[in-house]
């Protein structure tokens, strides 16, 4: 029997995703554990398996649209299963309307998460079918009290301009006067979509411009540019990152590392190529080890609580053609550094190649990122909530250091540990930092 698909919480306390592909066409079977659909939440592009085996019979939102979670997104069948009556199989689902017409995960819901107040802007209505605009409104202001002033501003004429909460917001942050942008909705309602194809038709201007791709004239203070219109993964990390800086009061703790024994303990340790160890793979055991000997920042921070873990989550940054992402390797305190090692490619090639579950992306007390490949000294990260801290390793550099009271060549590894201060004082972060800066200057430790 045909039922709806939703749109899944593929990360934990989402309230809506961006759908960002269908894998499967209309009216094609697909197996349990296929990758249906691919939803692009704040911390990830994820695949949506097939729980069992299936047909798509029709798309209730289409890829790019911004759906709640929860919200319907396609109906689904059993294997064989057509629909010989669409509109009566909608209504007895509980979809009011022809898909296309209902906007349907195509435009932006208010922040109550309704798609009908989102459309009409007002109070809950029933959707009519009428032949003309006029009637309709003459109607209403009939039948309705009189509403409080419209929250969309009015043109210059007086005229009222429908928008989305979404495609006002986007269109400020853009720059551009919402006032100029035709909108494609009911009643000319501007959506994220028209948005979106204002800033392309700005930008494709802007190239044609032969003022701008000759440079700025002499005396001129402008320079060229092009925007890049910004992909739901972009925008999601810039909200969630803001949200962190503003919600969880950073402090920051500095150490460097003398990693000379460290690097020949992993040049002994991948001598002939059995055993495939990495910088990183040793710094994220440290952690783990680190986690065990100052427990206190093993935790994160909840409203009623601070939740102290016993095993130890480590989250690792992964960058990735299509958004930054950070799986979480699991009970890394009772992992040998070779289990580290295998785990750690092993999430990272399915981060790149979008294959990652949503179990995989939830949870830890601490995330690890490493610039220092790219040569990076030092730098420092925010949180990624709910998470207690942030490690930033840099880059191991050799550099004068002072040694029995002479001066000789070492190895220097800076690190930064970002710390949320609710649930972690300064004491805590400072003894994390000994010990875990103790840990790299003895690395057999890390072995035991």
């Amino acid at each position: 029997m045909a039922d709806l698909l939703t749109m899944p919480e593929v990360s934990t306390g989402t309230t809506e995703a961006v759908l960002s592909s269908w894998n499967v066409d209309v009216g094609a079977p697909f197996s349990s554990g296929h990758a249906i659909v691919t939803v692009e939440t704040e911390k990830a592009i994820v695949d949506v398996e097939a729980e069992s085996d299936g047909v798509l019979l029709h798309l209730l939102a289409e890829a790019g649209a911004t759906v709640e979670v929860g919200a319907p997104i396609a109906i689904q069948g059993r294997p064989g299963e057509q629909v010989d009556d669409l509109q009566a199989l909608l209504e007895k689902l509980g979809v009011a309307g022809e898909p296309a017409a209902s906007v349907v995960g195509a435009d932006e819901p208010e922040a109550d998460g309704s798609v009908a107040a989102a459309e009409a802007g007002e109070a809950d209505m029933p959707v009519v079918e009428v032949p003309a605009v006029a009637p309709v409104e003459a109607e209403l202001a009939a039948a309705l009290p009189p509403v409080a002033p419209p929250s969309e501003p009015p043109t210059a004429a007086g005229r009222r301009i429908f928008t989305s909460p979404l495609a006002r917001k986007l269109a400020k942050e853009a720059g551009l006067d919402i006032a100029s942008i035709r909108g494609s909705g009911p009643n000319g309602r501007i959506r994220r979509l028209d948005v979106d194809a204002a800033l392309q038709e700005r930008t494709a201007s802007s190239a044609k411009d032969p003022a701008r791709e000759a440079g700025p004239m002499p005396g001129s203070a402008l320079a060229s540019y092009t925007d890049v219109p910004l992909t739901g993964a972009r925008r999601a990390i810039a909200r969630r990152l803001t949200e962190s800086k503003q919600s969880a009061p950073h402090f920051y703790v500095r150490g460097s590392a003398r990693v000379d024994r460290l690097m020949e303990m992993r040049g002994e340790l991948t001598q002939g190529g059995e055993m495939k160890i990495s910088v990183n793979d040793l710094v994220v055991k440290a952690v783990g080890k680190a986690h065990q000997l100052v427990p206190g920042l093993n935790v994160q921070w909840t409203e009623d609580a601070i939740r102290q873990f016993t095993g130890v989550d480590v989250a690792i940054a992964v960058a990735t053609e299509h958004a930054l992402v950070t799986p979480v390797l699991r009970g890394v305190e009772a992992m040998t550094l070779s289990e580290v090692a295998e785990a750690t490619r092993d999430l990272v090639g399915r981060a790149r190649s979008r294959r990652l579950q949503q179990s995989e992306l939830e949870g830890g007390t601490i995330s690890v990122t490493n610039l220092g490949m790219y040569g990076t000294e030092e730098f420092a990260a925010i949180i990624n909530p709910p998470q207690a801290s942030i490690l930033a390793v840099g880059a191991a550099r050799q550099e004068p250091v002072v040694e029995d009271g002479k001066v000789v060549v070492g190895t220097v590894m800076r690190v930064t540990l970002a710390v949320d201060h609710r649930p972690v004082d300064g004491a805590t972060a400072a003894q994390w930092m000994r010990a875990f800066i103790d840990l790299l200057e003895r690395p057999l430790q890390i072995l035991v």
